[in-house]
């Protein structure tokens, strides 16, 4: 306890709680429409398929806003950029309290997208929590700051019940008086210390810019121009990291040429990804495989989202004490088995449960060790990559839901969907004993903060060119 106490008071700890309310509060958001999707599904008419895109939008859309968030961070002050979140992913509480009807599956699609906007706050909320404390503290800050992740511990106790008495669409207001409160946290307390390089106007059109393409890229995969059924679906996530790429200064640029930025954002697509792309899909996967009543499965939602959340400062602790490379052999073999087991064995309501608790334990305590490796990597560049790799995690959590509906509606069952994912988490626990050796050069607290000797000559190359 002193320890915890000795770390936050290394700090500016207002700073820590604003950036943790942010994106709590944006977290909460993120996620609205996976334990309200039973509820939607009773108005708006739509397939398996179709409600997994639907589930899915919010958590590509953050994912691909966190790349030029994360730049337009690299430039401008922090807790403004915070401000602007908070209003735009306001916008979808408010518009759909107000519609007169049942809105169009067109118009849910588009409001998700502002709905990212929450989602992308960790490209903010992150490296500005981080600003202020030291390198040994890092994990454990930045694991305190992204244990804004309990959001969705709200979204599956609250909503559904507001939905039940109020109807979905004014039970979305209730998110209106937490952003209220994040807003007010952001204004009054955060400070951000980070090192701002670059133009913020180049870097302001770079996100209007990518925003408005992620809704002209939703709406296109929905009228089928991408190619008809699961063409489009899969094809979005590329063309939109691509647009956000393409709009990124070059000299941001060159870290995507560096293989280790690739693995992280693999290990994260499988951490973050699997913990918010299952928290916007439990709620389907349990009603529909259980046949569990929707405020159950939205409680089992609230639940595991509690225990993902809360271990994550723990998995940050503990890569602060063993490294983040010790720590992610371990945790993504336990995903990997936790994934296949489901998809080998289909189990019951209980055996479901239960590896659904280890994976939220495993997904947790990975978000954390996996982040604990980012200031040590990329010093100086911390925004950045949190939205890089950040998009690799939301990326993630897009597809999960995308294909556990698509093996659902083509195959009748989940076990395809585990059993993609599982071999998946398998391939980046090969990768990381791999470059284990390599990896416990610069990965250890008070290491020197540099490119490994041993990267590959491309990554070399571009760094020696920042």
């Amino acid at each position: 306890m002193k320890n915890l106490q000795h770390a936050l008071q290394s700090g500016n700890w207002r700073s820590l709680l604003a950036c943790f309310l942010y994106f709590d509060t944006g977290f909460t958001v993120w996620v609205l429409y996976g334990p309200l999707a039973p509820f939607i599904g009773k108005d708006v008419a739509m397939t398996a398929a179709q409600q997994g895109f639907l589930v899915a939008v919010p958590v590509l859309a953050a994912a691909i806003l966190r790349v030029t968030l994360g730049n337009l961070y690299q430039s401008t002050n922090g807790r403004r950029i915070a401000l602007v979140g908070v209003l735009l992913s306001a916008l979808p509480t408010i518009v759909l309290p107000l519609w007169p009807a049942a809105p169009t599956y067109t118009l849910l699609l588009v409001l998700g997208v502002f709905l990212g906007m929450g989602g992308a706050s960790f490209a903010v909320a992150l490296p500005m929590a981080g600003s202020s404390y030291p390198p040994k503290v890092q994990g454990l800050v930045l694991g305190l700051a992204a244990a804004g992740n309990i959001g969705a511990v709200l979204d599956g106790f609250l909503f559904p019940r507001v939905a039940t008495v109020l109807g979905w669409q004014m039970a979305t207001a209730a998110a209106l008086p937490l952003l209220a409160i994040a807003g007010l946290a952001v204004f009054a307390w955060a400070e951000d210390r980070g090192e701002k390089t670059g133009s913020t106007l180049r870097a302001t059109g770079s996100f209007i810019a990518t925003l408005a393409g992620l809704i002209v890229l939703v709406l296109a995969v929905k009228a089928g121009v991408f190619g008809t059924g699961k063409t489009g679906l899969l094809l979005l996530p590329v063309l939109g990291a691509i647009g956000a790429i393409a709009l990124l200064p070059a000299r941001y640029r060159s870290v995507l040429a560096e293989r280790d930025t690739w693995v992280i954002m693999l290990i994260y697509s499988i951490t973050f990804g699997g913990f918010v792309g299952m928290s916007s899909y439990v709620t389907l996967l349990l009603t529909n495989l259980y046949q569990m009543p929707k405020l159950e499965a939205g409680l089992f939602m609230s639940l595991l989202a509690f225990l993902g959340a809360m271990v994550r400062p723990l998995g940050g602790y503990l890569a602060d004490r063993v490294t983040g490379v010790r720590a992610l052999v371990v945790l993504l073999a336990v995903i990997s088995a936790a994934d296949l087991l489901f998809a080998a064995w289909m189990p019951p309501l209980s055996g479901g449960i239960a590896i659904l608790v280890c994976l939220y334990l495993a997904f947790g305590l990975g978000n954390g060790s996996t982040f604990q490796l980012v200031p040590h990597r990329w010093k100086g560049k911390t925004g950045l990559l949190s939205g890089v790799v950040g998009a690799a995690g939301g990326i993630g959590g897009f597809y999960l839901p995308v294909v556990m509906g698509i093996a659902k509606e083509s195959t009748g069952s989940y076990q395809m969907g585990f059993a993609t994912f599982g071999a998946l988490s398998a391939c980046a626990c090969l990768a990381v004993v791999a470059l284990r050796a390599q990896w416990l050069v610069w990965a250890a607290p008070g290491a020197p903060v540099a490119a490994p000797a041993a990267t590959a000559s491309i990554g070399r190359t571009a760094t020696a060119g920042d």
